[in-house]
């Protein structure tokens, strides 16, 4: 018996996003405690892996690094952050890839929420200058 996946249609790709931006605005640690957050990890790896674009590749290796760090109990709070600021920009730059208006905006907007929750998990809500505050000082 074979099993043909059904390619997903915009609206639940845009479904997913909205889940995403609304799990990212919350407060992540909640997040981190409840189970549904593998799951949203799970959906967002397999909508990056449907775009088949390999530009987004290093996206999917550092959405399953975070899922696999959540996953494994204690939080370090420098990896999530890293991986968040990371997977921000490089999500910020992804939009482009996508062809339908709403969907860019989504993806824009989650590209913004992940380095937002970056600065969140470091304790605050750091500004872009702050953050290049931050990296200049940790780089000397």
């Amino acid at each position: 018996m074979s099993y043909h996946k059904q390619p997903k249609d915009d609206t639940q790709h845009q479904n997913h996003l909205d889940g995403a931006i609304n799990l990212l605005t919350g407060n992540l640690q909640d997040e981190a405690e409840r189970s549904g957050l593998d799951n949203h990890f799970q959906r967002w790896i397999e909508d990056l892996k449907d775009a088949n674009n390999p530009e987004l590749h290093q996206l999917v290796v550092d959405l399953q690094e975070l899922k696999a760090h959540f996953g494994g109990g204690s939080i370090d709070k420098n990896v999530v952050s890293r991986l968040l600021h990371r997977l921000g920009t490089a999500t910020s730059k992804a939009a482009i890839f996508s062809e339908n208006p709403n969907t860019a905006d989504r993806i824009t907007k989650l590209g913004e929420a992940l380095t937002a929750a970056a600065g969140q998990v470091q304790g605050g809500q750091a500004s872009p200058e702050q953050d290049l505050q931050q990296d200049s000082s940790q780089s000397r």
